[in-house]
């Protein structure tokens, strides 16, 4: 008789990691719409090679990155503060290959024009599953990259500009984004951090404190500071009118830091290869990046840049958990059929399916934008719609594929059973991971209410971009009928964001307003998602129609029609509840009463109640 032992029975057949882009249809489809075929056919070579690259090298860099993580030695053998930052081998390896591959430079070297944004995005998207998070440094290279190239003096561009857009390892430059700080987080205004005139060194002498700052590691950082008047010492505005953007070096050509401490570094629930510092700031040399008292303006690239990042992050990481899921549900056989046959897992896999699917449209479509900008000028009447539709998506994109992403990997963790619940799979590392994008600039509510200011600032012009926007997508769509109730469910859909909007845009309405602002904020992402979805498959019919032989097409044309049908199927009915149910007037008097009206009733009380007691005072 043989019993089972560790080495004697049943062994699981192992899941293997795919070329993402070779086995991912969903990404090659948008690329072969967005680009012309001869751009498409000299670039996939490029990321077939970058996505067997994360699968091998890429792969064992980020276990060496997790296992040995950033250190802080502050002090000398002789007490002696150095503040010296440590970090893997593996960690300085990634800043290589991120130049080596142009993972910033492809974006401004501009060889495809608009479409270079495009290529340099989803090579990113690639190179991300071996890169893990040092996706972030890279990500505020290209914001600061972006804002010197629009703002920046030619001592900028000639210095740090070139270096931010090397591919030579031993010029190449990161850059970090120094704004957060202990009174305000998100709320920049109240920026405590002071910048000073140095007439003896024409720069900026900048002190402070900084709460949240990564990529502490940088050569290079953009930081918020309050302006004092040069004419009159110590006379500061008050707000976010009284910032300017600054771009400093971290180390001086000796390598000693630039008015740098490294008070501690952070420990954080996830991203834990990534260095993130609190940080004292005294006497940082500087220089002034596009103006005085326009700080917060300028920022506006960057935060273009980065939350185009967190979107594109979070479409890799749902890229990623659905080709792991479906790979495996390929693999594994339990009740005497293989998961992918079975019909609850099927319907599990197809959801996150479809939300990588929406996810990955509306990203691209970001993306595209972003390229036409860069490649003809914000001033070009061509792109004059692109500029203010990119500022309402961005922080649409990103609050939205955040949320989506975090929650698509606990559906990975549970596709992958109690394997999916251990380290080594390095689902739980992930899910840790794309968590930060829920945080990092701005949480949903931030972001949320950030849709409203923009809505405010533009006196609801952009609300009618919007849905002109939508509806232009759509109107090649019509007269078909395979299309027929896509289109109604997204118009009536379109209609119900639209009113609520305009219903409540006044002072007496507007805490009813920030109340729905998520729900709106949400809807208009599945909206805009559902009407690309729609684009897409139809182009992908007409692809299949020109090519009936090629079963490829006339297959991928079918699912796509599928899966564009199945997001708008009663989209207004949710849309509905997104936006009326979370958001009204009893109901916002009620969640004050639910969460704070017992305490403060109990505060009025001159009574003590049974929880008033001292644990000193208990009696036997």
């Amino acid at each position: 008789m043989v019993f089972a032992s560790a080495d004697v029975g049943f062994k699981q057949d192992v899941p293997e990691q795919q070329n993402a882009f070779l086995e991912d249809p969903v990404m090659a489809s948008i690329l072969e719409r967005y680009l012309p075929r001869e751009v498409l056919d000299e670039i996939s070579p490029d990321l077939i090679n970058i996505s067997e690259w994360a699968n091998s090298e890429g792969a064992a860099l980020l276990d060496r990155m997790e296992q040995d993580q950033p250190r802080l030695r502050q002090y000398d053998s002789w007490c002696r503060r150095v503040d010296e930052l440590l970090v893997t081998e593996a960690w300085n390896q990634q800043k290589v290959v991120a130049a080596r591959e142009g993972v910033v430079a492809i974006a401004y070297e501009r060889k495809y024009g608009q479409y270079s944004r495009i290529y340099q995005m989803a090579k990113l998207m690639l190179w991300s599953h071996g890169a893990g998070l040092y996706s972030c440094p890279i990500a505020m290279t290209d914001g600061c990259a972006r804002v010197i190239e629009l703002l920046g003096t030619q001592e900028m561009k000639d210095g740090v500009y070139s270096r931010l857009t090397s591919r030579d390892p031993s010029r190449f430059f990161t850059s970090g984004q120094w704004m957060t700080e202990r009174p305000g987080g998100s709320d920049v205004g109240r920026t405590e951090t002071q910048a000073v005139w140095n007439e003896d060194l024409k720069s900026w002498s900048i002190s402070g404190f900084k709460w949240f700052s990564s990529a502490t590691d940088a050569d290079v950082t953009m930081l918020l500071a309050r302006t004092h008047d040069p004419t009159a010492p110590g006379t500061m505005k008050d707000g976010s009118k009284g910032l300017s953007l600054y771009l400093a070096r971290v180390r001086d050509d000796q390598g000693q830091l630039n008015g740098v401490r490294i008070h501690r570094l952070k420990d954080k629930v996830g991203t834990k290869a990534l260095p993130t510092a609190e940080l004292e700031l005294d006497g940082m040399i500087a220089q002034q990046v596009g103006g005085t008292h326009r700080g917060v303006k300028n920022i506006s690239a960057i935060l273009n840049i980065t939350r185009i990042y967190c979107g594109m992050n979070c479409t890799a990481s749902m890229q990623r958990f659905v080709l792991m899921a479906k790979e495996y549900a390929r693999r594994r056989e339990v009740f005497g059929a293989l998961l992918k046959d079975q019909p609850l897992h099927l319907a599990t896999l197809a959801n996150m399916e479809l939300q990588y699917r929406a996810t990955a449209q509306f990203t691209f479509f970001c993306v595209a934008m972003l390229g036409r900008i860069e490649a003809l000028g914000e001033s070009s009447p061509q792109v004059e719609n692109d500029v203010s539709l990119l500022r309402l998506f961005t922080p649409i994109l990103k609050v939205w594929s955040a949320k989506n992403a975090f929650a698509m990997s606990q559906e990975a963790m549970e596709a992958f059973g109690g394997q999916g619940y251990m380290e080594e799979t390095g689902i739980g590392r992930a899910m840790r991971d794309v968590l930060v994008n829920t945080i990092w600039e701005g949480t949903s509510n931030v972001l949320s209410l950030d849709v409203l200011r923009v809505m405010a600032e533009t006196k609801g012009q952009a609300m009618q971009l919007y849905s002109d926007t939508v509806r232009n997508i759509l109107q090649p769509l019509k007269g078909q009928s395979q299309w027929d109730q896509s289109i109604k469910s997204l118009e009536r859909s379109l209609v119900l964001i639209a009113t609520r909007f305009t219903a409540y845009a006044t002072k007496r309405g507007l805490a009813i307003l920030e109340a729905s602002a998520r729900g709106l904020t949400f809807a208009m992402a599945d909206v805009i998602a559902g009407a690309l979805l729609c684009q897409h498959a139809a182009w992908s019919a007409v692809k299949a129609k020109d090519s009936p032989s090629d079963a490829i097409a006339v297959a991928a044309a079918s699912v796509d029609r599928i899966s564009a049908q199945r997001w708008c199927e009663n989209l207004d009915q949710r849309v509905d509840y997104q936006i009326q149910s979370l958001g009204k007037d009893e109901r916002l008097e009620q969640d004050r009463q639910m969460l704070f009206g017992l305490a403060d009733a109990r505060s009025a009380s001159s009574k003590p109640t049974s929880a008033s007691f001292k644990l000193g005072e208990a009696k036997m």
